[in-house]
């Protein structure tokens, strides 16, 4: 279970963060969680699906990694991630933004660093540090701040994006299916897409809402991302071979 404290550069400035991905790290998961603020990079490497948060009902969206639940067919061996773009919630490591009071304005609330302590990522003597010598921050942790930003950012402009696309009746259920070439099948449920017969049909007000809210891209986005489902079949198929 994740213990998060606030970082600091007294109590951690011995901390580092070993940048690898692999199932040791907890790093083997079939899907993760993005946003629509990285749907750029996410759809030339994999697929993007809808899904309903069972605990508040509400639509997320989510970047498949592997056909099954605990499959992620992009970690390499030597501790790598095979992509050219890893998604926010996976490159964030141990970290996550949490708010605490600002001390100028006590009805604001400010985001700051939480890390989580007993990740088996963290350690004293290897890895990436978290702070300079003289307690500077590292660019390793500017990196993250930028990763965190970039998640706190995407969250609201999720609901915006979920609010249009149900609003114009764009997302529909999709279910999948995958026969791999040793006769092996797949059938994912669960999932959610845009419709494409009802982007095509939008009429010129609703296409122009769509467009002015920014999100006529994203649904494109998502289509194109389809692709990538041959991309995971052929990754499972060449995994298979070398087993």
């Amino acid at each position: 279970m994740a213990n998060h404290i606030l970082l600091n550069n007294i109590e951690h400035k011995d901390l580092r963060v070993i940048n690898r991905f692999s199932a040791e790290y907890g790093d083997n998961v079939g899907s993760t969680l993005i946003f629509p603020t990285e749907f750029e990079d996410v759809q030339k490497e994999y697929p993007i699906f809808f899904q309903i948060n069972p605990t508040t009902g509400s639509y997320q969206s989510v970047a498949l990694f592997g056909l099954k639940q605990n499959e992620n067919l992009f970690l390499a061996d030597d501790g790598s991630w095979n992509a050219n773009y890893i998604p926010a919630v996976m490159a964030r490591g141990p970290f996550l933004i949490g708010f605490q009071k600002d001390p100028n304005n006590p009805n604001q609330k400010e985001p700051v660093i939480h890390v989580d302590i007993d990740s088996k990522k963290l350690s004293k003597t290897e890895g990436a540090p978290l702070f300079l010598e003289y307690g500077g921050v590292s660019p390793y942790l500017e990196k993250i701040t930028t990763v965190l930003k970039g998640i706190y950012d995407g969250m609201s402009v999720s609901t915006n994006m979920f609010q249009v696309f149900s609003s114009l009746n764009l997302i529909e259920p999709v279910s999948l299916e995958i026969e791999l070439d040793n006769a092996e099948q797949y059938r994912l449920h669960g999932n959610y897409t845009i419709s494409r017969e009802r982007l095509r049909s939008l009429n010129r007000d609703e296409l122009f809402l769509l467009n002015q809210s920014g999100f006529l891209e994203a649904a494109y986005l998502v289509l194109a991302s389809l692709n990538n489902m041959q991309r995971l079949t052929n990754m499972k198929n060449q995994l298979l071979k070398h087993n």
